[in-house]
């Protein structure tokens, strides 16, 4: 449905959910304008994220992402289309478990100054358990 809430498309992982429902191997979230600036998505050690970020209702465009934890969760590819959807490839650490947020910035394409942060992904990376 255009233009409603966001809805991501994952393994069911939100905070209530136990981590045996984290996303493993790749995971495509979805942000739509009118939908929650800020979300969290448990996902596997090694996952793939693909963020898709439609485009604004205001005269915003998306600029960019930023790690919290690079060394955790880094944006390994940016490219905004023509009709303004941003779409986002974040990596995650491959054996590392910890939380990082990643954070769009959008601005107005004739205005000065930075960018600022319009939506945030919390991202919970959360290790497979060890059998001792």
């Amino acid at each position: 449905m255009p233009g409603g809430p966001s809805r991501p498309t994952r393994a069911p992982g939100s905070p209530a959910t136990p981590p045996r429902g984290c996303a493993a191997g790749r995971a495509e979230l979805t942000v739509s304008p009118g939908g929650p600036v800020r979300q969290r998505l448990c996902v596997r050690p090694g996952t793939v994220v693909t963020l898709v970020l439609r485009p604004r209702l205001d005269d915003k465009r998306w600029t960019g992402l930023r790690s919290s934890a690079p060394a955790l969760v880094v944006p390994a590819g940016w490219r905004v289309d023509g009709d303004g959807t941003a779409h986002a490839v974040l990596r995650c650490a491959g054996t590392r478990g910890g939380a990082a947020d990643v954070t769009a910035a959008a601005r107005a394409p004739d205005v000065a100054g930075a960018a600022r942060p319009a939506f945030t992904l919390r991202l919970d990376v959360v290790p497979y358990a060890r059998e001792g």
